[in-house]
């Protein structure tokens, strides 16, 4: 059963019209969590803008959702209608630290 504050948030971020996912595939998902992952840009696939930073490129997220259909799902919503930015180059945070 999901708590109501816990429905209470998933209702604001389906609501939005941004939604930001900051460092998405940082570490392997599992199965259960890329379902609720692809439930998740499904809902928002049309109706928001999202912007996702990621240190993998898509070719690398298969093996970090462990599902190749629910991958293929995952990006063909992402990046239907899309612009992909590729930032190359020394990482900011190591670089003045």
């Amino acid at each position: 059963e999901i708590l109501r504050t816990s429905r209470t948030r998933y209702q604001r971020i389906v609501d939005s019209d941004l939604v930001i996912i900051d460092d998405l595939m940082f570490i392997a998902m599992e199965k259960h969590e890329a379902n609720l992952f692809f439930q998740l840009i499904n809902k928002l696939y049309g109706q928001s803008s999202i912007i996702i930073t990621s240190n993998k490129g898509p070719e690398d997220w298969g093996e970090l959702l462990g599902d190749p259909a629910i991958t293929t799902a995952i990006l063909d919503r992402i990046v239907h209608k899309c612009q992909v930015l590729n930032l190359d180059g020394e990482s900011y945070r190591l670089k003045h630290r």
